[in-house]
């Protein structure tokens, strides 16, 4: 069945005469033109209530990269730990060692996990945790040689800068040593998590302990010139301003300018529950959406945006589609992050719900590895009925 476009020719005539004669025109100008937006570009887009005429930008550069496309991958997460040194104020997920709710799988346990799902064509698996003070540099070489000797055509995606950070601190190593330990291992890409924002204010008032903005990219640049890719992320929806999420946007992309390692670029909804952030304003939709389509103007260096449906329920995410974003992310089979923090999404979608929410929204589903690459099978996929509103069945 192939995609109907919402909108029709005689409207996106419409659209674009109402964008030219709007307060971006020059901006619809510079898109045309395929020219680099500025900083003062960016926070004027987020200064703008023409949610409408931003969307159109946005969508323009996005079918300019993948057309009708929307891209999911069959994946599976797997949180192995939430015991954290780090403290994050926004984080509901973590736990101090000792303190109730804290928890750390087995080796043995995660790869339970992974052959729990040996019957579905996984392609990837997903996986980070907390920073944990005690776990030795051998519980993550060996969790990521058991999991490919399990699953060795699936892309090991694992640890994010972060993580990867406090290995080399515990282990008295640099974190090049440490990543090149990983890849010898399995591990191909890194996660996005743990940039949050860039903003050396909002990092004091929110995760001072945690490895700073400098340092993330740094982790990240080092990965990519060893052959690593990698995602990116950005934390909003709590107190951070526009201006610091467009400079967060603009330090991205500068660091892809230079090494062109990243694959995605993931805004993640901040979900308020069960955190230590109080008096936060409920984000809007206004704000999820101005997001991702200035995320898609101003990353003109990054072929993928991301429209993560755990943080921003799959109805937003499907109307994502149409602002700039161009992927989905997959099943996840299992996420507790975003859950811990008050996530109302489903914990897992099937891959005809995936694809059929992708035609919803009028855009071609395309199955995909971790680095983008289409994934054709010879024969249909079973949908394998493991889920129901997005519970596993026991």
């Amino acid at each position: 069945m192939e995609s109907v476009s919402i909108i029709s020719e005689h409207s996106s005539d419409i659209a674009k005469r109402w964008v030219q004669k709007s307060e971006l025109a020059d901006i619809y100008d510079k898109v045309m033109a395929e020219r680099r937006l500025s900083r003062d570009d960016g926070l004027r887009l987020f200064q703008s209530n023409d949610l409408l005429a931003l969307g159109f930008l946005a969508n323009l550069v996005r079918e300019r990269f993948h057309g009708e496309k929307t891209y999911w991958v069959y994946n599976q997460h797997i949180n192995y730990s939430n015991v954290c040194v780090n403290g994050c104020r926004f984080c509901a997920f973590s736990r101090r060692q000792g303190e109730e709710g804290g928890f750390v799988l087995t080796v043995e346990k995660v790869v339970n996990k992974v052959r729990e799902r040996l019957d579905e064509p996984i392609r990837e698996i997903h996986v980070v945790g907390g920073c944990h003070p005690d776990l030795p540099f051998s519980y993550y070489l060996d969790l990521v040689r058991e999991i490919k000797k399990i699953r060795p055509e699936a892309v090991v995606k694992a640890f994010t800068a972060v993580e990867v950070a406090h290995l080399a601190q515990n282990e008295g190593v640099t974190t090049s040593e440490v990543l090149q330990a990983l890849g010898e291992a399995g591990v191909e890409a890194l996660p996005g998590g743990g940039a949050e924002v860039f903003s050396n204010r909002v990092r004091q008032l929110l995760c001072p302990e945690k490895l700073n903005s400098d340092g993330w990219l740094q982790v990240a640049k080092e990965a990519h010139l060893m052959g690593m890719r990698s995602n990116a992320t950005l934390l909003y929806g709590h107190l951070e301003t526009a201006a610091e999420r467009v400079d967060h946007m603009l330090a991205l992309r500068e660091a892809q300018d230079e090494t062109g390692g990243f694959i995605t670029f993931i805004p993640l909804a901040f979900q308020t529950a069960n955190t230590g952030i109080s008096g936060v304003e409920p984000r809007t939709g206004f704000t999820d959406l101005k997001t991702i389509a200035v995320s898609r103007l101003l990353l003109d260096n990054f072929a993928h945006i991301k429209a993560y449906w755990i943080m921003l329920g799959v109805k937003m995410a499907q109307i994502a589609l149409h602002f700039g974003a161009d992927d989905l992310d997959g099943t996840v089979m299992e996420e507790r992050i975003g859950h811990m923090a008050g996530a109302q999404s489903a914990e897992a979608l099937t891959p005809d719900e995936l694809q059929g929410l992708i035609r919803a929204a009028g855009r071609q589903p395309v199955e995909r590895d971790t680095f983008f690459k289409q994934v054709v099978r010879s024969t249909k996929s079973p949908s394998i009925p493991l889920y129901e509103r997005g519970k596993i069945l026991k």
